[in-house]
């Protein structure tokens, strides 16, 4: 579990400008601070850990072998393009043996060779893996403290235990070895989870989704399984490489279809899968003689935003909106970003006056929301058009623009208000696109992205 690490933009700000220009002066300061105190316990514990461990040829070797293992497994899934943002690997396959086998000094270096080969295959933010790197060493320190602790003593844990190999082939070491994994995902998933409570996107993080769970699952056993092996013969590290990479791949496809779906600044459907998966509803709704409606959410003013408060904060009234309409919605209706600052939303099973009452339940809460720049409230406000089956267009097409029109009429009358299509207006065969600038005030191409 790591902090998903995003590309950095290119530097526009003058030399002199260049220190309040990097992103780590951009978040916020609990999060600065967090970050700070994260990194400074890390260097202090490899202080100590030094201190305590006793350097052999053995432990030095195989703590190579593990960093190689590693670096193949990075530099093999950075051959299959994957795009930037997927955070989910299999590393902990080479995390934990080194948490189970060496001292607790190299569960806190292992990190840090492979991170600074990312570094250097893709500059992504800087600040974020630090935190990464601080983050998985200090889970794995207290992890490998816990395991070498219990057949030492805390103290003498601190510099390993020469009983790990011979703990670890027995059936009350591989349960031991396992909690102490359980343990290491545990540490770094609640690290984890307040730097990204800290961060500017705010909100709870989903991180025991059923997915995580089963990849966390996997990644156990194949890390105390590859630490079984290493303990028997290095050279059957060589065995552990292809079946780690198999699993990595499919992780991977498997990412990589989620993404080809979704909407990397919002997670909310993309507008080409929403398109198809509301297209399917409409249609079975009007075999069924049953009922559905459509809405078109569109962010008000939303350039003013990006022009007064920057990009970074259009992002997060984006998130923000985002995460508010989904609060309010059924788990049966679909919502999707439709492009720039509109979403658009599918309600199966609703009237035009139930309709009616979700749009005006979603444009309150929006209107509720906390969002702060620099200690000041802004207030962001939506507008909604609303079209219903059989009442406004039967097909998607139809619905969507009978929708368009009901929002223009919405901005063109005050903006912050829901409207319904004057009647059942002409369509092309088109699906209508978001308009830009005009009535619209659609945003800049940074967060139509």
């Amino acid at each position: 579990m790591s902090i998903s690490e995003k590309p950095m933009a290119p530097e526009e700000n003058p030399p002199g400008q260049r220190r309040r220009s990097w992103p780590v002066f951009q978040q916020p300061r609990g999060l600065v601070v967090y970050l700070v105190l994260l990194v400074t316990a890390a260097l202090f514990l490899i202080g100590v850990a030094v201190a305590q461990t006793t350097i052999t040829s053995f432990d030095v070797v195989l703590f190579i072998a593990l960093v190689l293992c590693a670096l193949v497994c990075l530099e093999a899934i950075r051959r299959i393009g994957v795009p930037e943002g997927l955070s989910r690997d299999l590393l902990g396959a080479w995390w934990l043996p080194a948490m189970l086998l060496l001292p607790p000094l190299y569960s806190l270096l292992i990190p840090i060779p492979v991170f600074l080969l990312q570094r250097r295959k893709r500059r992504a933010m800087l600040h974020r893996q630090m935190f990464n790197t601080a983050s998985v060493g200090v889970s794995g320190f207290v992890a490998s403290l816990l395991w070498h602790g219990a057949q030492s003593g805390p103290v003498a844990g601190l510099g390993g235990s020469a009983t790990a190999h011979a703990t670890l082939a027995s059936v009350n070491g591989v349960f031991l070895a396992l909690l102490c994994c359980v343990v290491f995902t545990l540490f770094n998933t609640a690290l984890v989870f307040l730097a990204a409570r800290l961060s500017p996107d705010g909100g709870t993080p989903s991180m025991w989704d059923r997915e995580a769970f089963l990849v966390d699952c996997v990644e156990l056993c194949v890390g105390v399984t590859v630490a079984i092996l290493a303990q028997l013969s290095l050279f059957l590290l060589i065995i552990a490489v292809p079946p780690v990479l198999l699993l990595q791949r499919s992780l991977v496809y498997q990412q990589l279809q989620t993404a080809a779906r979704t909407d990397p600044k919002t997670g909310l459907l993309n507008a080409p899968t929403w398109e198809r998966e509301a297209a399917s509803q409409i249609a079975r709704a009007r075999e069924s003689r049953g009922r559905a409606a459509v809405l078109i959410v569109d962010i008000d003013h939303f350039k003013r935003v990006n022009d007064t408060y920057g990009h970074l904060f259009g992002d997060q009234v984006l998130l923000g909106v985002a995460t508010t309409i989904s609060q309010q919605l059924r788990e049966s209706d679909l919502l999707g970003r439709f492009g720039g600052e509109e979403f658009v939303v599918l309600l199966p099973g609703s009237d035009v006056t139930e309709a009616w009452q979700a749009a005006e339940r979603l444009r309150s809460q929006v209107g509720r929301m906390e969002i702060t720049v620099d200690e000041v409230p802004v207030s962001i406000t939506i507008s909604i058009g609303v079209a219903v089956v059989g009442d406004h267009g039967d097909d998607l097409v139809e619905l969507l623009t009978a929708a368009d029109l009901a929002l223009y009429r919405a901005k063109e009358t005050g903006r912050d208000r829901v409207c319904l299509p004057a009647g059942r207006p002409e369509v092309s065969s088109r699906i209508p696109v978001p308009r830009e600038g005009g009535i619209h005030d659609g945003g800049s191409a940074e967060n139509r992205s």
